[in-house]
């Protein structure tokens, strides 16, 4: 009996990362597509509402499997902010020196 509660244990602790991984994914490519806050607040509530609809469900694997094929939905031209890493204005007036 401990031996199927410990792999219980660590099937749901998976899933648990799994899931979290997949959110916070899914969160980012949102912020990608709705760049004004307004929009992405209202994306980011859909998105939250759908995940908590579903956090009950018993063919949990199954869901996550699905949801990990976010990639057909990435942007290809992701939102960068302009001062980081990759943005227009990333090293622009550098330093004298």
């Amino acid at each position: 009996m401990g031996v199927s509660t410990t792999a219980y244990l660590v099937r749901k602790a998976t899933q648990k990362e799994r899931v979290q991984i997949l959110y916070s994914q899914a969160i980012k490519g949102t912020l990608n597509w709705a760049v004004h806050c307004h929009l992405f607040y209202q994306d980011a509530s859909k998105l939250r509402e759908k995940f908590n609809t579903n956090k009950h469900v018993d063919v949990i694997d199954r869901m996550i499997a699905e949801g990990e094929q976010y990639n057909k939905w990435r942007r290809l031209d992701p939102y960068i902010v302009l001062w980081a890493l990759g943005g227009s204005k990333f090293t622009r007036n550098t330093a004298p020196f």
